[in-house]
């Protein structure tokens, strides 16, 4: 082999040498899933139908149930699951850190979130907005009547800046009142230390129900934000972002196509090729992500579509009785929307 023949071959060594250490490090995450044979999920420290223990001590909610989708995509087993409790302020740098594998609670996507913290968000799995909650006996009807108000939010979230952005734009004063954990924000609102409280409309009506006269306190009408809201991982690790992006995806996708845990064994025998694709009866689609060509209907069958999911934790039929609304699917009037695997 002459010189130029001999540069090119070791040109060419390194460069396969370089992509199989890229590959290597894409892949860290879902490798060490499998390896450890759990998947380590980031929640909240207890949200009413979102993320939080019941009488029995077992995590249950919307967003644990996004936990339990993915290990039944990883590992066929929506049961092998730690889950680890955050605070609002420890729960990114518990997922840079590499504490966990996944964040699941309620966390707003932002540009500053992905491009400062070096954290990617594998899309939307609730659209929500910040609003507000306040005594009934105020006879406030809107967030226009809060003017003078003493206003509290939970410390590390958006919400504070956004509460601020509002009353500035509306030329109202108010004081506003941090509090460092959802636990120490209900127990200041309903001890009356503080005249609203403003959060994620969705985590207001999870926390009325904390209260000691729920009945006694109203969730305003308006909405001052834009919060939608989703699944958390690192960045740098492009396989694990699919993994977690399609998982969502396969539960709106399934209930696009009238695909849910009660109807998978039909689904399992259809001919409509968008279902033969979803189920893994035709093509190879989980098998590119790293998982097996059944991957979606392993989700359906120990989790359920997405629209299960969604009634079961915190639709109407639940305690905490939230409207569909945007969460609809976009052929339903909403604005919830999956690629579609092909």
């Amino acid at each position: 082999m002459n010189k130029l023949g001999t540069a090119l071959a070791v040109a060419g060594a390194l460069f396969v040498s370089h992509i199989g250490h890229s590959t290597a490090a894409d892949a860290a995450t879902l490798a060490d899933v499998k390896a450890r044979g759990t998947l380590k999920c980031g929640v909240s420290q207890g949200l009413q139908g979102f993320s939080a223990k019941d009488d029995k001590g077992e995590w249950k909610g919307f967003d644990v149930d996004l936990c339990r989708a993915v290990a039944a995509a990883v590992l066929g087993d929506p049961a092998k699951v730690e889950y680890v409790p955050l605070s609002a302020e420890a729960r990114f740098p518990a997922l840079k850190k590499g504490d966990i594998d996944l964040l699941s609670r309620n966390s707003t996507w932002t540009l500053s979130r992905e491009a400062d913290l070096g954290l990617m968000f594998a899309g939307v799995s609730y659209y929500d907005g910040q609003g507000f909650m306040v005594p009934a006996a105020k006879n406030v009807n809107g967030a226009l009547e809060l003017g003078g108000f003493e206003v509290c939010t939970q410390a590390g979230t958006t919400s504070a800046l956004n509460v601020t952005d509002y009353f500035k734009q509306n030329r109202m004063e108010f004081q506003l009142v941090e509090l460092p954990n959802v636990e120490e924000l209900t127990k200041a609102y309903d001890a009356g230390k503080c005249d609203a409280l403003t959060t994620d409309v969705s985590q207001l009506y999870a926390l009325r129900l904390k209260l000691s006269k729920p009945a006694d306190h109203i969730v305003l009408p308006d909405v001052i934000s834009k919060e939608p809201l989703g699944p958390v991982v690192r960045q740098g690790d492009d396989q694990w972002l699919n993994v977690v992006k399609w998982t969502l995806y396969a539960m709106l996708n399934a209930e696009e196509l009238g695909v849910s845990s009660q109807t998978l064994d039909q689904a399992l025998k259809s001919e409509k090729p968008d279902v033969k694709r979803l189920v893994g009866t035709e093509g190879a689609y989980g098998e590119q992500l790293g998982l097996t060509k059944d991957f979606a209907a392993l989700i359906v069958k120990n989790v359920g579509n997405y629209g299960e999911v969604f009634e079961a934790n915190i639709g109407t039929g639940s305690k905490l009785g939230i409207p569909r609304g945007i969460n609809q699917l976009w052929s339903a009037g909403g604005i919830q929307y999956a690629p579609p695997i092909r």
